[in-house]
């Protein structure tokens, strides 16, 4: 309910919070949920610990992975270079960014690299991915050894 004024910033000039501030207001809804709205992008001032509550809330959400509409040119540019430093890795067979760009899979041929490698190597993507990019929350990394056997029947 602290967005509704997203729905007329089209139609009425002003932020959204003093939109649906005032919206909320005009309904009859208690002073203390208006000000929640209002005040969650610190467009007017806090009255109740319900609009701190709000505004840490809508920070919190705002920060996660894909909840900002990102440009999509933005997000492919994240995920290639995700890829990219997971497969710069000897060994690595092929890697994938999944869950929104929020962990990163990279998969190593079993022959050319053993299990111990495979901690090393994720604490090490993740640092390289820490140091090399620009991230709101956490990316997990997930290096996968398996071992594969295929036959045919006929």
């Amino acid at each position: 309910m602290h967005d509704i004024g997203k729905a007329l910033t089209h139609k009425i000039e002003g932020s959204h919070a003093v939109i649906g501030a005032d919206i909320a207001r005009r309904v009859g809804e208690a002073e203390i949920v208006a000000n929640a709205i209002g005040a969650h992008h610190a467009d007017e001032p806090c009255n109740s610990v319900y609009a701190y509550l709000v505004a840490a809330s809508d920070a919190m959400s705002g920060a996660r992975p894909g909840a900002r509409r990102e440009l999509a040119e933005g997000f492919s540019a994240k995920v290639e270079d995700l890829e990219r430093i997971g497969l710069a890795h000897k060994g690595v067979d092929y890697a994938h960014a999944v869950h929104g760009g929020r962990e990163l899979r990279v998969y190593v041929r079993e022959r050319d690299v053993d299990d111990a490698a495979v901690v090393e190597m994720s604490s090490t993507i993740a640092t390289e991915i820490a140091d090399k990019m620009t991230f709101p929350g956490q990316i997990k990394v997930t290096v996968i050894r398996a071992f594969e056997a295929t036959s045919t029947a006929n």
